[in-house]
């Protein structure tokens, strides 16, 4: 975890001074039990990681004010409709103190997957997110199979590429 932190930090420093690092540093591999919370949804109802064990999961930390989130919502929205079927789901966790933006976008842009509130962002610390969006993907085992910070287009294809891989292995 150390050594990810450092990773983060370095790709974080890099992209605010806009140095151009390789794509295996913002993004990859990774493994290690997936810390579990329970947030509440945009409805009030909670919903935690663990509930959803035997699923493939994509936890996506987001805000309205990231540029980079909002063109990526509704590639994510349209992976949630291709895979959900096959034992996938996909988590918005929004960082915003105040949902008022929140609601307005998703009014203007809806999604069918579950948009959690994290505004005191306890669960974006747990996962060590320094960079929006953020993005990990945990395999139906529970574990952390995959980290990426920041959005460019076409990272929705490596997102698919594991989340195929995920559904093809069995728990």
């Amino acid at each position: 975890m150390k050594v990810r932190r450092q990773i983060l930090r370095l790709v974080l420093v890099a992209g605010l001074s806009g140095v151009l690092l390789p794509v295996s540093l913002a993004a990859g591999e990774a493994s290690g039990p997936a810390a579990d919370f329970s947030l509440p949804s945009r409805g009030g109802q909670p919903v935690s990681l663990s509930a959803l064990r035997g699923q493939v999961v994509l936890i996506n930390f987001w805000a309205t004010w990231c540029g980079p989130c909002r063109k990526e919502m509704p590639l994510l929205e349209q992976i949630q409709k291709k895979y959900a079927p096959l034992g996938f789901t996909m988590l918005g966790v929004n960082v915003e103190e105040d949902t008022t933006q929140m609601e307005a976008f998703l009014g203007d842009v809806p999604v069918t997957f579950p948009v959690l509130l994290d505004p005191a962002n306890r669960v974006s610390k747990l996962y060590d997110v320094a960079a929006m969006p953020s993005t990990v993907i945990v395999d139906r085992k529970g574990n952390v199979r995959f980290i990426h910070q920041g959005y460019q287009p076409g990272d929705e294809s490596r997102y698919q590429d594991v989340i195929r891989q995920l559904i093809r292995e069995r728990t």
